[in-house]
């Protein structure tokens, strides 16, 4: 957005919780790129690692204390909420994920324009009457809601089919090129891994430890993997819920190198970047290794196919939950060097392509135009433009 010099610059509220992984990236990346166009924004979230870069970014960061998911403390929440929004006055609110999304459509009620990003829908999540719940939930909130912006068209149907009825604008997820490119593995993984064989295969997968990022059906693959592939490692990045489990059942092959705060030497430093989740809406893991330069194996769920280019999806592309198939395909790209720089190269230049933080910022800026264009005089409407 660019701004006149006369005109007092729109103040935007973006609520997050979760606040790690994908979604903390997404958002600091808006706010550091719609701050470098003038505006005010503030972002309430819960006391976090993300609370410090959002602040040394220049946001004003509000605490908002809150669980990730819906529980008794939601009234409270809300409460916290309509408070944040009182002491900011925001023009618009931008609501990332379902927990966010919840109480802040609850705490707003449609008073002011309001975005709300689902990052997956909250109802995949859950299975029987929680998913009932959670749609029920999903159907009402999306009165109020001006926009709902969904990361992938596949994330779009998803919501559509379940019967959500709203006001849809599809913006891909982005990455930022210059942070996530190539970078020779073997320097890279002696610096990581000193104490592996740097002429090992190595796999990366990067994400949350929970049922949603699918690493318990990689480990049930990896064992089919390791003894097809000899010397194979597997390193698993990341933290969460599900870390104690599946670290019982992981093999000596497979090593744990816990949350990190910059994932992109990981993926520099792998042979190929598997992505086994149940569900997703575009998931950023595969296009920053993408963008890395590294071929990836992803599974099939919302976003997989549109994040990929038509090449890739012979090699790279698998059925969720079906340990075999995945092991099939990590296992014939480590078995295949030359096809794996291919389809790095062919990756990378897709994601630099359509999938740079940039456009995505851009796009998330005309959708704020339209939504306070109304608000402001007509001969005003081309002071904010993207």
């Amino acid at each position: 957005m660019h701004l006149s010099a006369t005109d007092p610059p729109p103040r935007v509220l973006h609520l997050t919780q979760p606040v790690e992984g994908g979604v903390a990236r997404v958002v600091t990346d808006l706010v550091r790129a719609q701050l470098a166009t003038g505006l005010h924004v503030t972002v309430a979230c819960p006391d976090s690692p993300l609370t410090a870069d959002l602040v040394a970014l220049g946001a004003d960061v509000r605490a908002w204390s809150a669980t990730r998911a819906p529980g008794p403390t939601l009234v409270r929440e809300v409460r916290r909420l309509a408070q944040v929004m009182e002491e900011t006055r925001p023009d618009l609110v931008h609501a990332h994920s379902a927990k966010a999304g919840l109480a802040g459509r609850l705490a707003v009620r449609g008073r002011i324009p309001t975005v709300f990003q689902p990052h997956a829908w909250s109802f995949e999540a859950v299975g029987g009457v929680m998913a009932a719940v959670a749609l029920n939930w999903e159907r009402r909130g999306a009165r109020w809601a001006s926009r709902v912006v969904c990361v992938s068209e596949a994330e779009r149907m998803t919501g559509v089919r379940a019967g959500i009825r709203g006001r849809y604008t599809v913006i891909p997820n982005g990455i930022d090129p210059e942070h996530f490119r190539p970078a020779d593995a073997g320097t890279v993984r002696a610096g990581l891994l000193p104490d592996v064989d740097p002429g090992a295969p190595l796999v990366v997968c990067v994400g949350r430890l929970c049922r949603q990022k699918g690493q318990d059906v990689l480990l049930r693959a990896w064992a089919s993997v390791a003894q097809r592939v000899p010397g194979a490692r597997l390193v698993l990045v990341g933290d969460g819920p599900d870390a104690g489990s599946l670290r019982a059942r992981a093999p000596e092959s497979v090593l744990f190198a816990g949350a990190v705060a910059d994932a992109a030497p990981w993926y520099q430093a792998a042979d190929l970047v598997v992505l086994p989740s149940r569900w997703e809406g575009m998931a950023l893991a595969p296009l920053e290794a993408m963008a890395c330069g590294r071929p990836v194996v992803v599974t099939d769920v919302d976003g997989a196919r549109e994040s990929l280019p038509p090449s890739l999806e012979p090699h790279c592309l698998v059925p969720p939950r079906d340990p075999a198939r995945l092991a099939g395909a990590v296992t014939g790209l480590l078995r295949d060097p030359l096809l794996r720089e291919s389809l790095g190269h062919q990756g990378r230049r897709h994601v630099r392509s359509t999938h740079d933080t940039r456009h995505t910022a851009e796009a998330v800026a005309e959708v704020y135009q339209d939504l306070l264009a109304p608000r402001v005089p007509t001969e005003d409407r081309e002071s904010i433009r993207s």
